[in-house]
């Protein structure tokens, strides 16, 4: 019988359907999985270490929330390969063509998505392992949370009308990436918090990589 930790050890052995399809690429999916889980984990504790403010339960909650919340993006980024084509993709793809709230989204993906599929599979699967990436590293995240809201709120109005969906899965999702946005959860024990204590650039805004990561993070 399934339960929480027999599914988390099944996917950390990369053993779950969606990895198992991978055949032996599963293994490098898993290891760069593993890459950004040591990564956020040592720039946490570097930042712990460093930076005294940084000592605070907030920041340690605000640290576990967004690395979950990376695992998840993760872990649904998974089934959108493999590239450049995915079933499961069109499948969702094609559930939101005649489920959406409104007319025009379901044209647009008839029309436009569900014909370019493999333009637009590539373009989905790099989205979701940006928004995997930047939460557990705790980099860029409130411009990055900023997309990953409007990509949501797109999964929520496209599939509105399925009714093996509950359209609040994904309003509750896009609040939870409202919240690391404006809170720029970035800076609780992330990369954000790092380069703006040790990047001149980043922490006066200077030059245009500088002001992209002071703003963006």
């Amino acid at each position: 019988m399934a339960n929480p930790f027999s599914d988390a050890w099944t996917f950390l052995t990369a053993n779950t359907g969606d990895f198992q399809k991978l055949g032996e690429w599963r293994f490098l999916v898993l290891a760069l999985f593993y890459a950004l889980l040591i990564l956020g984990t040592v720039v946490a504790f570097k930042n712990w270490q460093e930076d005294p403010t940084q000592r605070t339960g907030r920041n340690l909650g605000v640290w576990f929330a967004r690395m979950l919340i990376g695992c998840m993006w993760f872990q649904g980024m998974l089934w959108k390969l493999p590239l450049p084509f995915s079933g499961g993709l069109q499948y969702w793809t094609e559930q939101e063509s005649t489920n959406a709230a409104f007319q025009f989204h379901r044209d647009f993906l008839k029309a436009i998505v569900l014909t370019h599929m493999s333009i637009f599979g590539p373009i989905v699967f790099l989205a979701e392992l940006v928004f995997a990436g930047s939460l557990m590293l705790g980099l860029a995240v409130r411009f990055v949370g900023v997309l990953a809201i409007a990509y949501t709120l797109q999964l929520w109005l496209g599939l509105y009308d399925n009714s093996s969906e509950w359209p609040w899965t994904y309003m509750f999702l896009a609040v939870l990436m409202f919240l690391f946005s404006i809170g720029a959860a970035g800076r609780s024990l992330g990369l954000d918090g790092w380069l703006r204590r040790n990047a001149a650039d980043v922490r006066d805004g200077k030059g245009l990589i500088g002001w992209f990561f002071h703003v963006a993070g």
